[in-house]
């Protein structure tokens, strides 16, 4: 490893102001199973959608839940109102190259349109949903960020809105900062009340 550290992002809730949208489609979704919106939202939030699909729907094909969900997904991606958290696109244009990465429990395809719509600059390393074997909270997606990078994991700092979030980049051996939640995220190493707050301290953590 080179020793540089680096930075890796979440995205929705993170970067993305885009929890009104996921809710939104989980509703759509869970109305076409005749499922309790709010249940399945609470279980979405927790895991990947093919764990939900077990938990919520376990009797439905989970390819076709699947297939509803993305449709949902990438509709909403391409016509959906949502923007960029303030300060997020003077902070990731101010970040060096292969210094920083995306790790996301969304798509890579879903999160272009919508960086390319809220005028946000993509980074070399994007980890989505089927990149890693296990998504958040397992270290997994982490893990594989740091290794793209060439980056060690203690030389990471994640930046997370999410329990499970942050306990992925914590059990990746990672420091964790936590960003537009309204409490503190239990474990995580700081906590600040939204991203253009914490933005100074991340650029100067790679300095």
């Amino acid at each position: 490893m080179s020793g540089r550290r680096a930075v890796l992002f979440d995205v929705d809730g993170t970067l993305i102001d885009a929890l009104a949208n996921q809710r939104q489609v989980w509703r759509a979704w869970a109305g076409h199973y005749d499922l309790d919106p709010d249940q399945v939202y609470a279980t979405a939030l927790r895991t990947r959608p093919q764990d939900t699909f077990t938990a919520v729907a376990p009797g439905e094909d989970p390819d076709q839940c699947l297939a509803r969900l993305h449709a949902l997904e990438d509709e909403d991606a391409r016509s959906g109102t949502y923007d960029a958290f303030a300060g997020a696109s003077d902070l990731l244009t101010a970040l060096p190259p292969r210094r920083w990465a995306l790790v996301t429990s969304n798509y890579a395809h879903r999160v272009a349109i919508r960086f390319h719509r809220c005028g946000l600059p993509l980074p070399e390393v994007v980890i989505d949903a089927p990149a890693a074997a296990h998504g958040k909270p397992h270290p997994a997606p982490y893990l594989l960020a740091a290794q793209r990078l060439g980056v060690a994991p203690s030389d990471c700092l994640v930046i997370e809105d999410t329990a499970s979030g942050a306990a992925a980049g914590l059990a990746a051996g990672m420091t964790v900062w936590t960003v537009n939640a309204a409490e503190p995220v239990p474990g995580a190493h700081r906590h600040y009340a939204n991203l253009q707050a914490a933005a100074a301290d991340i650029l100067d953590h790679l300095s």
